[in-house]
């Protein structure tokens, strides 16, 4: 399935350079910190960042059996998947220019970054559907998490550099100039990460998936689920752990509303995400290489009960920022074990497929978790928030226990490294 030895080495060091340009740009476009304080300046209300948050979800699942049939169409993924980047990224830098223009109407500016933010995730609908297959396309089992995690990982500390400057930015500049500025550095960086898929080198002798109609996809995501006992497995100790990882804006909002959060606390915030997300890139990674992805799903469900009860008891920022701390352990650990269990218990042939059936599912149960809890939130506090993330860790822990390591004994007894 992969290439020779040489177009190997080439594919590593483009996903290396993958993670390098990705990671800042997600401390500078992050969902998590930075758009929540922006919404929240613009006088968002709670229901309003909570949609912006949920549409990663909501697009997903409408755009996913649309790029999961063009994927199982595209004879080169990676240019495909490249030329859908540059349009998504261009999107977004569109909305960026306009900032200037609609500057002095708060109202106005939420809407219109709520429509660009639409547009620009049903986009993130192509992101699983071709990455995952990409990944299992073009690296062997045993090159999967290490390097790429080092990539990830490297990139993240650029990114702690990029929120570094978050609140220089912010002070510098005239509201909302400021987080134009914050945008549009973010953007570039996007737009070169397109082009580092474009560079990759796959094998056109691989073996293709299986071309579906965009009906006949449609039709076939109950039977995925039907027909692998391992899948559901999987479906049922992950799931879990994507709601966790969406409910993530809530905690910056808890810090704006109850312990009112500066800028330099965003920026903290911003920082502390992406440097727990660095060296968790890079154990995990090691620790899927060595071990499988099972193993690492383990530690993102602890992780995930740990946040929820340290944030239980958070009467102090500084206690809020170390649950958030565990909270983003679980949510960089869960990036590289979900996509490396989909590529272990998806056929090869039908990966779009699989991959479009478990985000599909995921985004279903997050968008409704993230939406009814704005007047939850507004009525009892963040305690039930909480609480959920608490059940969410506990729940995967006890689903992988008990089903997903029977399931995966067969594939965790022909790892390379066993």
């Amino acid at each position: 399935m992969y290439n020779n030895q040489k177009d190997v080495r080439h594919n590593l060091k483009m996903f290396f350079i993958d993670g390098l340009s990705f990671m800042p740009s997600m401390a500078l476009i992050s969902i998590t910190a930075v758009i929540p304080s922006f919404l929240n300046q613009l006088g968002a209300s709670t229901f309003q960042i909570a949609l912006a948050t949920s549409m990663s979800f909501i697009c997903v699942l409408l755009a996913q059996p649309f790029f999961g049939f063009i994927a199982s169409r595209a004879a080169l993924m990676h240019r495909t998947f490249s030329k859908i980047l540059f349009l998504q990224r261009f999107s977004f830098l569109v909305f960026v220019l306009l900032i200037p223009v609609f500057a002095e109407t708060n109202t106005t500016l939420v809407h219109l970054f709520l429509g660009f933010w639409a547009v620009f995730n049903l986009f993130v609908g192509s992101y699983a559907v071709f990455f995952t297959p990409l990944v299992i396309r073009l690296l062997p089992p045993d090159k999967r998490g290490g390097f790429r995690g080092i990539g990830q990982a490297i990139g993240s500390l650029i990114g702690v550099g990029m929120s570094a400057l978050i609140p220089i930015i912010l002070s510098r500049f005239a509201f909302p100039y400021n987080y134009m500025v914050i945008y549009a550095f973010g953007a570039v960086f996007l737009i070169i990460n397109a082009g580092v898929f474009y560079m990759m080198r796959e094998n056109e002798d691989a073996e293709p998936t299986v071309p579906m109609r965009l009906l006949e996809y449609i039709k076939g995501m109950p039977g995925a689920v039907k027909e692998s006992s391992t899948f559901r497995a999987m479906i049922y100790t992950c799931s879990f752990l994507a709601i966790a990882n969406a409910l993530l804006t809530y905690y910056t909002l808890f810090a704006l509303r109850v312990f009112y959060a500066t800028e330099m606390h965003i920026a903290l915030l911003t920082g502390l995400a992406v440097l727990s997300t660095a060296v968790t890139q890079i154990v995990f990674g090691y620790i899927v290489d060595k071990f499988g992805p099972r193993t690492t799903a383990l530690l993102c469900a602890f992780f995930v009960a740990a946040a929820g009860v340290t944030a239980l008891s958070a009467g102090t920022l500084n206690v809020l920022l170390v649950a958030w701390v565990f909270a983003n352990i679980a949510n960089a650990g869960f990036m590289v074990t979900a996509t490396l269990l989909l590529g272990i218990v998806s056929p090869s042939t039908k990966m779009p497929l699989y991959v479009g059936v478990f985000n599909t599912i995921t985004a279903m149960l997050s968008t409704l978790i993230i939406l009814i809890l704005p007047p939850i939130l507004e009525n009892m506090g963040f305690a039930p928030l909480f609480s959920i993330v608490l059940a969410c860790g506990l729940i995967s822990f006890a689903f992988n226990m008990l089903f997903l390591r029977r399931r995966m004994a067969k594939f965790e007894g022909n790892h390379p490294r066993q």
